[in-house]
């Protein structure tokens, strides 16, 4: 169906429901094509109004029956997404019975069919793909489902809640019925039914109960489940010494499916995950699949209370158990792996994803205001920068702080569904602190830029700072509740300075864990340190304590200084990227201005300090010795107002990349031969720094003819997933035959296997040679491409628009036509996943003239096509405003 002009949804027209629905009892008789669903809802009118609206699409109606009565086509009114009927009654039941199509259903949303299993997915308005219902999410009902299904082809019977009654039925088949004891919304709601085998646990609660933890996948995948199991124990033990938070029913399930649109979800009691996300062993899984898999159990273990017991009024306060979660997945990995590596990751991902967004057309405050397509708005800025807002109470209140706040929140509204001012007046009111400028970093759009200067007079000994923030480049802005956590280090010593602040100051600037909270609360404020000996080093926004663009002229002394010796690993860090940035910068300029690339002495002299330092975590020394991403630079060349030519960061990046593996050559071989080891595989903190600093290592050694056997020998060696996709990404850039031999090995071994297999298909769909788009189009005609299988599409489709900059940018255009067409095939199959794929091309302003027309132009075909989602048509037309 063509939808030229999809309606746009606001947050200022939201209204209380009209009617309630106490409870909901629901009969699923399975069948692959033709599955009943019977929905039996008892009703509370709640105000005057009698006409009663419930949300359906994609259904066919066989039945409604209101207190007993079969009611005729006259006595209600049915569109392609809705069903009315007028209901003066006080309290009424409706029965609605409807018939629904898994095996048709690549939508992936509602009831789905999965590898031959029953699979659901109803966040965010999946539910009405289902049923009949009050699709949204401050609807909260009791729920009880049963569950009839072929004994021989659904052995496993699977829904929210407790299992409280199951059996044989006639003609082969069987029943189960699920009652969750708690109220939920029906965004909550899953059913799972198949052939599935079980791994079981147990995790007993600090009120000592026993919780049976179950995790449910196909026969061959049982043997990697350990991971998942364990995290999931991490987890429950976590959130009860972190939160004090328990969980709260009999037993926890946990499906894997191998056809999902997101990562996970948290329904309640029964998660069900893309299998990326549970299965994992050495062999077939790397370093960051293992983190992966921990802390998207725990994220969605974590949901139970801040998102399931505390729930969203309406979809418009998604931040708040999205930041709010994610804010709590970070903290847990943190503190089963390395925290200040974890901050720093976190920040990466930020910089290299949410900034751009934030820039773009389709930016939005982390609070939308209005959306045509929900789905579209499960965004970068929702969830990581939700989760940024989330620490910045942390980081104001300290963590005890934090901890009254959350108590009073679960106090105030469990069982409840609520917004981000609920919880803001939670944060405000545990504390007693007037927290309310808080709410200006949910209503408003953009990235803050904060411009420091400092002045030191030396006759006074005072070191003068003054602070300005802007948003969009203007100060017209509501200002922000920043907070800015710094030091000042001595030149000479490397140790922090003392200096005391006037009493005006001090009411706005106070001691923090790892250095001085400054509160920034207006455009423009100052702030005297008095007693300063020397000028010193300022160490700004330590721990990345907001999320902010930092405007400071800082010497290229003083960055390689801290990047050299700050205390902060987080600005330690940051000097020395920002280093390597202003090289990257300078040689973009020199090739566009027909000069020489040069490696800057101050970025290899801190490359040479921190590669010689054998007291910096290993990880840490990974992290400083890598350039920063390409989205990145792009980034930074944007906020100069410079357009971006690919072929110009391409080039930059191989001589970057060739000349530091040239001058450090004999430090990078020593360290990648000091990390080797012969152990056995282990997921902890110090194994996964060695892998990932000889990997680093390898990476560069691998520019080298004389060092190119390295990477052969560490994929010989197979000894665990990390190390051998480590050795294929470092071939990657050469056309060799035995670059081609070593891919044609993986994929002979692993080809019955869909998640390495996805690894093989994005690293080819990565590459970057100049046969990039030839190749990727040849992926998609692979027997093993399969269009339906969201990890399959994201692993060629979303991977060749995100990081193949040479074939998706070519200079033709035609990696632009290519990728267009392919959302236009995909946009038919699942709207959702085509709407993620089609996002390279919302940036299309920040490159030059020739790259912008062939990318509008493609935009335009798409538009013009009439045939699109309202997912893709959404983010298509903001693009082209």
């Amino acid at each position: 169906m063509s939808i030229q002009q999809p309606k746009e949804i606001f947050l200022k027209d939201y209204r209380p429901l009209d009617f309630e629905i106490e409870s909901v009892d629901l009969t699923f008789e399975l069948d692959p094509s033709e599955t009943l669903v019977t929905n039996r809802m008892k009703f509370v009118r709640k105000t005057d109004q009698s006409q009663l609206k419930l949300d359906g699409e994609h259904l066919v109606l066989v039945s409604i029956e209101k207190d007993g009565k079969i009611l005729d086509q006259e006595d209600f009114y049915l569109t392609e997404t809705d069903l009315t009927l007028n209901c003066p009654e006080q309290q009424f039941e409706l029965v609605v019975k409807t018939r629904i199509n898994p095996e048709a259903n690549t939508r992936l949303e509602g009831l789905y069919r999965s590898s031959g299993n029953y699979c659901t997915q109803c966040e965010a308005e999946g539910f009405r793909t289902i049923t009949y219902y009050l699709d949204r999410p401050d609807c909260l009902s009791y729920f009880t489902t049963k569950i009839i299904g072929d004994e021989c082809e659904n052995k496993v019977l699977l829904s929210n809640g407790n299992l409280i009654e199951f059996g044989e039925l006639e003609g082969g088949k069987h029943f189960a019925v699920w009652e969750d004891p708690h109220k939920k919304p029906c965004y909550l709601f899953a059913l799972v039914a198949g052939n599935l085998e079980v791994v079981e646990g147990h995790f007993e609660t600090k009120d000592s109960r026993r919780v049976d933890l179950r995790l449910y996948v196909q026969e061959n995948n049982l043997d990697k489940c350990d991971h998942a199991m364990a995290s999931l124990k991490k987890s429950m033990k976590w959130d009860e010494e972190r939160f004090g938070l328990i969980y709260d029913l009999d037993v926890y399930m946990v499906v894997a499916v191998d056809d999902f649109n997101m990562g996970a979800m948290e329904n309640k009691g029964l998660n069900v995950f893309n299998s990326k996300f549970v299965l994992a062993k050495p062999e077939t899984a790397t370093d960051v699949d293992f983190e992966g898999i921990e802390s998207v159990i725990a994220h969605e273990y974590f949901h139970n209370w801040t998102g399931n017991r505390v729930t969203c009024r309406d979809w418009f306060q998604l931040t708040l158990k999205e930041g709010l979660t994610i804010f709590r997945d970070q903290e847990f990995t943190s503190d089963m792996l390395s925290p200040a590596v974890k901050r720093i990751e976190d920040v990466k991902r930020l910089r290299s994803f949410q900034f751009p967004e934030d820039a773009g057309p389709m930016s939005h405050p982390i609070q939308p205001q209005s959306y045509i397509e929900m789905n579209n708005f499960y965004t970068m800025t929702v969830y990581e920068k939700g989760a940024e807002v989330v620490r910045l109470y942390q980081t104001l209140l300290g963590r005890d702080g934090f901890r009254k706040g959350m108590d009073l929140y679960f106090d105030r509204f469990d069982g409840q569904a609520v917004t981000v001012e609920d919880f803001r007046n939670a944060m405000a009111d545990a504390n007693q602190r007037d927290l309310s400028q808080m709410h200006h970093w949910y209503i408003q759009p953009g990235t803050p830029k904060v411009t420091v200067t400092k002045q030191y007079d030396a006759g006074n000994k005072t070191l003068s700072l003054s602070f300005k923030q802007t948003l969009n480049g203007k100060q017209e802005h509501l200002p922000l509740l920043i907070p800015v956590v710094f030091d000042v280090l001595s030149p000479s010593n490397e140790a922090a300075l003392s200096f005391s602040l006037s009493e005006v100051d001090q009411s706005r600037c106070s001691r923090a864990d790892n250095g001085w909270l400054f509160e920034l609360t207006k455009h423009d404020e100052s702030l005297v340190l008095q007693g300063v000996e020397e000028e010193g080093y300022l160490s700004l926004f330590r721990g990345f304590s907001a999320p902010i663009l930092l405007d400071y002229a800082c010497t290229q002394d003083e960055l390689v200084a801290l990047a050299s010796y700050d205390s902060d690993s987080f600005v330690r860090w940051e000097s020395i990227q920002t280093l390597a940035l202003m090289n990257l910068i300078e040689n973009v300029q020199a090739v566009e201005d027909n000069r020489e690339m040069v490696l800057s002495e101050y970025y290899a002299k801190a490359l040479e300090s921190n590669l010689a330092d054998t007291s910096l975590d290993l990880a840490l020394k990974s992290l400083a010795i890598t350039l920063p991403d390409e989205s990145y630079l792009q980034e930074a060349l944007s906020d100069k107002g410079m357009l971006i030519n690919t072929d110009s960061i391409l080039a930059v990046y191989g001589y970057m990349k060739q000349t530091i593996a040239e001058k450090f050559e004999s430090s990078l071989l020593a360290i990648y031969q000091q990390m080797q080891s012969s152990e056995a595989y282990r997921y902890d903190k110090d194994a996964i720094a060695h892998r990932m600093l000889k990997n680093r290592c390898l990476n560069y050694l691998s520019k080298l003819p004389a060092q190119q056997d390295w990477m052969q020998t560490q994929f010989d060696q197979q000894s665990n997933m990390t190390d051998v996709f480590a050795a294929l990404e470092a071939m990657k850039p050469y056309d060799s035959v035995w670059k081609k031999a070593n891919l044609a090995d993986f994929y002979h071994k692993w080809n019955h296997d869909d998640l390495v297999l996805d690894k093989w298909f994005a690293l080819q769909a990565s590459d970057q040679s100049d046969s990039a788009l030839d190749l990727v189009k040849s992926l998609v005609e692979h027997a093993d491409f399969h269009y339906t299988n969201p990890n399959r599409a994201r692993s060629v489709l979303g991977v060749f628009g995100r990081m193949n900059m040479k074939g998706f940018h070519h200079a033709s255009g035609e990696g632009y036509a290519f990728l267009a067409s392919e959302v236009l095939k995909l946009d038919k199959i699942n709207p959702q996943v085509a709407a993620r794929i089609v996002s390279p091309f919302t940036q299309w302003k920040r490159y030059d003239v020739a790259r912008q027309e062939k990318m509008k132009s493609q935009l335009t075909k798409l538009i013009e096509s009439g045939s699109l989602s309202k997912d893709v048509y959404e983010i298509v037309s903001k693009s082209l405003k």
